[in-house]
């Protein structure tokens, strides 16, 4: 494999003519650089009116190699080595070009090196250095991985210094007295031996290239990093990761065909593969893609959060932290979470995740300009005081980790740190299902704390200042963020009317399904389950009406029969499976006792199987028992009344069952301590239910 490094551009504030001055003093040995041992002069050679000066040397370096490689019988007393140094000096144009090649090993190892000193393009009085360079190891002796990383280190801890020892010269010069050098300027022409039309009809100034005029520009100079930039606004680089940058960079603005990525954006990619270029480069490709399908680009001014969002999502941006971090507060704890989703949907929550990703980025930008220092990530403060089993229902699990694993593909490396604080007990549970999902990288900023002593020292005061910890926590500040608190169901919306509201599909699928019942109308839904000790799981909410909700083992296939809707009940579209003739006890058996729901209750359970074959759910107006599960039942309010719900079931194989995750146990929900309707008699009525 090919090793390569590309350097950011680095200022020297001298003039060029200066800077070679500087240059120059390295040479023959330099005692500032410990492993350049000395060089010789191979070829001098100079152009007939002293612009263009070319010479070739070979320079002794030392080698940092391990004593076992040294000593071996392969490379025995290989103390230094020799490289090919040509340099390329044009007064003309102010410009050296350095090209280097080893000549040790050469024919199973090859290290290119190209460096460039020119004018800035924006000030002829500075000066600007470049330099890439490649290592290629074609064989040696099974040491290839060693010899690669011996190099590699040599190189990249000389890159820097090479610059100090640039400057130490020019500061020399100057306490000489030398601060300025004349530029080069042509000899005068010798007087013309004769008269040549042409030459006489062309102006001076037009028989000169204008392209290579001091002062100048290459179009491709702007698209350069400049190695003060990059300390300013992105932080302190290692010089093989401003290489990767500038790689990656670089292989953007040639196969990319839409708008680059500003900078940071790029090194977060990078710093979330370890600084691998090609696994960095294929995760922003499909970021890039993902950001134009769903027009993310423009969702700070397409997004408008719908007023439920609003009013019950607990979080929002809060002034910054300790180190100049934007700082985000999400109570958790105090957000149903289940309402949300019911009533917006998993886009629009989605949606909103991302808008808020989108602004953090550009309040980054922005504490950079104002804090002037690096900040590319934000914090977030996260209270999970009132977080209980009711948040675990599975379907708002699934949707979290969703919009994860969306968050991690797509923003990685915006965290900097998650101050976790009022973690009750069942936490733990909730970081198992979870923190699987999550990069390790960014699990390591996760600092948790349990108890009540989060505000003193070791606690949130080293993050935050004490003058900003929210009223809510203790602190002194008030905080507008929204409270949270239970949606009301009157928000709740079908799968239907979710899908129309939703302008941009991020996810194809659905989580809740809608159905109305009425008499005579039950809803059934049909699991086949292969293995018996499988977990059947529901979640539904009474919308409209009182509802009856069974389990029945199937003996004998149904065949669909699907009850349109009707001019008399417009939104009646359900499903029936079991047939009138079928008879209760002989087809099919109840394995579940009934279980009465009221209007505006919801309803969490599991099953697990004894049995393989088909299992039928059904949802059916409430009244009295009947003999048979599908004998029409007389509506409690009138014949035309028609109950309403929304439902989400799943089949969970034996394996995928986990025990400690509670959010399988049936319950009315209460959602935690702000509703008051979970009550000791709705929970005992459904103990059967948990028992199994």
């Amino acid at each position: 494999m090919v090793q390569k490094y590309c350097s950011p551009v680095r200022v020297y504030k001298q003039p060029f003519e200066m800077v070679m001055a500087a240059y120059e003093r390295r040479f023959p040995t330099c005692p500032l650089i410990p492993v350049f041992l000395g060089s010789e002069i191979l070829s001098d050679v100079q152009s007939e009116d002293g612009a263009i000066h070319t010479i070739q040397r070979s320079c002794k370096l030392s080698v940092d190699a391990p004593r076992l490689l040294k000593r071996s019988e392969i490379t025995p007393g290989v103390e230094v080595v020799y490289f090919i140094q040509t340099n390329t000096l044009n007064w003309r144009e102010r410009t050296l070009l350095i090209e280097a090649h080893n000549e040790t090993f050469s024919s199973r190892v090859t290290v290119l090196e190209t460096c460039l000193y020119s004018v800035h393009p924006e000030n002829e009085n500075w000066t600007c250095f470049e330099q890439s360079a490649s290592l290629d190891i074609k064989s040696f002796f099974g040491f290839e991985s060693t010899v690669e990383k011996i190099a590699m280190k040599q190189y990249t801890a000389n890159i820097k210094r090479g610059k100090e020892i640039i400057e130490y010269y020019l500061s020399e010069l100057i306490s000489e007295g030398l601060t300025e050098i004349p530029r080069w300027t042509p000899p005068p022409p010798p007087p013309p031996q004769t008269s040549n039309l042409l030459t006489t009809l062309i102006p001076p100034d037009l028989h000169t290239d204008t392209s290579t005029r001091p002062g100048s520009t290459d179009p491709a100079e702007g698209d350069k990093l400049d190695a003060e930039y990059i300390e300013r606004f992105l932080g302190q680089l290692t010089p093989m990761q401003e290489s990767c940058l500038i790689q990656l960079r670089a292989s953007l603005q040639q196969t990319h065909r839409g708008k680059i990525p500003k900078d940071e954006h790029i090194l977060r990619f990078l710093r979330a593969r370890d600084f691998n270029v090609e696994k960095a480069r294929d995760m922003l490709y499909q970021s890039l893609s993902w950001r134009t399908e769903f027009q993310v680009d423009s969702i700070l001014d397409s997004w408008t959060p719908p007023s439920c969002l609003k009013e019950y999502y607990a979080g929002g941006w809060h002034h910054q932290d300790r180190e100049g971090r934007p700082l985000y507060i999400l109570r958790l704890g105090h957000m149903d979470t289940k309402g949300l989703v019911k009533a917006l949907g998993e886009e629009s929550l989605l949606r909103h995740v991302l808008s808020i990703n989108e602004e953090g980025q550009r309040r980054c930008e922005e504490n950079t300009k104002i804090f002037g220092q690096p900040i590319t990530s934000w914090t977030c403060l996260v209270d999970l005081e009132g977080l209980n089993m009711r948040h675990l229902w599975r379907p708002g699990v699934k949707a979290l980790l969703r919009i994860i694993e969306v968050v991690e593909a797509n923003y990685p490396e915006t965290l900097g740190r998650l101050l976790i604080v009022r973690a009750p007990r069942v936490f733990p549970v909730l970081w198992t299902l979870v923190s699987p999902f999550i990069n390790e990288n960014t699990r390591q900023k996760f600092l948790v704390y349990s108890g009540s002593n989060y505000l003193g020292s070791g606690g949130l005061v080293d993050y935050i200042h004490s003058e900003i910890i929210p009223d809510f926590l203790g602190g002194d500040c008030l905080c507008e963020v929204p409270e949270g608190g239970q949606v009301p169901k009157s928000y709740y919306q079908t799968e239907v009317e979710l899908e129309h509201a939703d302008h941009i599909r991020l996810w194809t699928d659905s989580i809740y399904q809608s159905a109305q019942v009425s008499r005579g109308a039950p809803h059934e839904v049909m699991m086949e389950v292969v293995e018996e000790s499988s977990v059947i799981t529901w979640d539904f909410d009474i919308l409209r009406g009182d509802i009856v909700f069974n389990i029945f083992h199937s003996k004998r296939t149904p065949q669909p029969l699907r009850k349109e809707a009707s001019p008399a009940l417009p939104e009646l579209n359900n499903v029936q499976l079991i047939d009138g003739s079928w008879t209760l006890g002989v087809d099919y058996s109840m394995v579940e006792s009934p279980l009465t729901c009221r209007e505006g209750e919801s309803i969490q359970g599991s099953h697990i199987t004894r049995w393989p074959g088909l299992y039928i759910l059904q949802w059916r107006a409430s009244g009295p028992a009947p003999s048979n599960a599908n004998d029409v039942i007389p509506s409690l309010t009138s014949s035309t009344h028609t109950c309403k719900l929304m439902y989400y079931t799943e089949l969970l194989a034996s394996y995928d069952f986990r025990g400690s995750m509670t959010s399988l146990e049936s319950c009315h929900s209460g959602f935690s301590q702000l509703s008051g309707g979970t009550t000791s008699s709705s929970q005992s009525r459904d103990s059967s239910y948990i028992s199994r």
